[in-house]
């Protein structure tokens, strides 16, 4: 009997391993995926924040001066100190993101998730209070750690609870809540822009997604594979058993006991594990191209500016927090899409499909600011204009809603064993942060230096990209965790790689 009352079947089960959705597995994986949750919120509400005079008056009081006609419309928010307000958090979640998986595999993925939402809380409540800067990038640093520890935990927890045949779309939800927090910080900045405290309460109120997912947290389990590899084999059956929904779970188990004693007998070092050339694929593929290329889209970086480049390009305070609030929720609505379609048409078809989409909304956008600002960027932009470039971007939100958002996560928590997947988690991690960081702050250099070419810069990068995935991006729609490694096997170009690796020789010899 299915635990919680029902369960749903999914496509045909893969090696033994039943596809059935329970109750219990929908539950404990929204949960997961609401660690999402503080990333989106910050993710607005940095870049809300940042258009508010109170805010500028109190902290970067330069910004506000330059901000009087006549002006470059690219340069008025050229300001390293409040760059480095956004992107000092990246840097701390670079640290705490390699750090992650040496505690994941001690105290287990659940508990690192708990600490994320504590040390975010804890970050949320010095911002909301701050006096001055040297506050305000403390308060930055520990939501980098807390975005950190979750950003490694979730996904892999996520990939580990879901059934395989389902596992695409439990995955997307973790890429949902970051949308959903993008969407409810747009919100919140819009109310509270009016008051002379509104930056602090956008600020403080970050300790409610943190209160929400740390709660949340409390009430579920570790995910099997996490408790196997801590020693844990009853708690592991019981957790099986109740995600499951159904009591013969013992060939899932195994399958994970034998790896566990695999990664255990070998007993290596899996930051030096990884870089062994059987490994090479899931290392450039998961830890390295994808979490590189997702900030190379431009998203994260065009959603924390939404309301200064809105602003920037016509619309008033109030217009610009609007369209930021338009973008977040078209991005959210493609999200669904993903989730739909990422378990039937694969991921591949996502990727290309999203990345030409991206390709040409870019395009677009530079085409229409090069040619009604010049290339100078002094000329007037029309108001008709500006809700062109408004519909452009809401396109380009919507491409990567259903590609590279939620399938960034979702790749590099499937394609790595069992042995290194808290490492290649971590490593891709980091990469995505330091890439993150890098560009956020240098995006309103760039804007001010490269002006409408800031776009065609973006958009060069997603063909490149997009090209790169048609050519060395296997599928690994519906196929079990501990069995993906066999797409690396038939690839045109990585097989070279793990031909006559001892797990290879050992599947074909089955």
């Amino acid at each position: 009997m299915a635990v919680g009352g029902f369960a749903a079947d999914g496509p045909p089960a893969v090696a033994g391993i039943d596809g059935k959705i329970t109750v219990s597995v929908v539950i404990t994986c929204i949960v997961a995926a609401s660690c999402g949750l503080i990333f989106g919120y910050d993710i607005g509400i940095s870049g809300g924040v940042t258009t508010m005079a109170p805010f500028l008056n109190k902290f970067f009081p330069e910004v506000l001066r330059k901000g009087g006609p006549p002006k470059n419309i690219y340069c008025v928010y050229d300001s390293q100190v409040l760059t480095a307000f956004t992107s000092s958090l990246y840097i701390a979640g670079l640290a705490a993101s390699l750090v992650a998986s040496r505690l994941a595999k001690t105290i287990g993925r659940r508990n690192v998730m708990l600490l994320g939402g504590c040390t975010f809380f804890a970050g949320s409540a010095i911002n909301g209070g701050a006096v001055n800067v040297a506050m305000l990038i403390l308060g930055r640093i520990l939501l980098g750690f807390g975005v950190g520890f979750t950003n490694q935990s979730a996904p892999i927890y996520l990939s580990e609870i879901a059934p395989p045949k389902w596992r695409g779309a439990f995955s997307t939800g973790f890429q949902f809540f970051i949308g959903i927090g993008v969407v409810a910080s747009n919100c919140i900045n819009y109310a509270t822009a009016k008051h002379s405290w509104g930056w602090r309460l956008s600020l403080g109120l970050a300790i409610v997604p943190a209160s929400i997912m740390t709660i949340g947290t409390l009430f579920i389990s570790d995910s099997p594979t996490s408790l196997v590899g801590r020693n844990r084999v009853d708690q592991a059956r019981k957790s099986l058993v109740k995600i499951r929904g159904k009591d013969d779970i013992e060939a899932e188990l195994a399958l994970l006991i034998k790896a566990s004693e695999v990664a255990r007998a070998l007993n290596e070092e899996p930051f030096v594990t990884i870089f062994q050339r059987q490994y090479r694929p899931q290392l450039l593929i998961g830890a390295l191209a994808v979490p590189f290329f997702q900030q190379l889209t431009g998203i994260n970086i065009i959603a924390f500016y939404a309301p200064v480049l809105f602003q920037s390009v016509g619309f008033g305070n109030d217009s610009a927090l609007i369209a930021a609030i338009i973008l977040g929720l078209v991005n959210l609505g493609s999200i669904l899409v993903s989730t739909y379609m990422v378990d039937r048409h694969g991921r591949r078809f996502l990727f290309i499909q999203g990345g030409i989409q991206m390709v040409i909304c870019q395009v677009g956008v530079a085409i229409v600011l090069g040619v009604t600002t010049g290339t100078d960027g002094n000329g007037h932009i029309s108001k008709s204009y500006a809700i062109l470039v408004l519909v452009l971007m809401c396109l380009y939100a919507a491409g990567f809603g259903w590609s590279w958002g939620p399938l960034s996560w979702l790749i590099p928590s499937e394609i790595f064993p069992m042995k290194i997947r808290p490492t290649g988690q971590s490593m891709g991690l980091a990469v995505n942060f330091a890439t993150t960081f890098v560009l956020s702050q240098t995006f309103l250099t760039m804007l001010c230096h490269f002006k409408f070419a800031t776009f065609l810069f973006y958009g060069g990068w997603i063909l490149v990209m997009t090209i790169l995935v048609t050519l060395f991006l296997p599928e690994t729609k519906g196929i079990p965790l501990d069995q993906v490694y066999t797409v690396w096997a038939k690839h045109w170009y990585w097989r070279r790689f793990v031909e006559g690796s001892p797990k290879v020789d050992a599947d074909e010899n089955k």
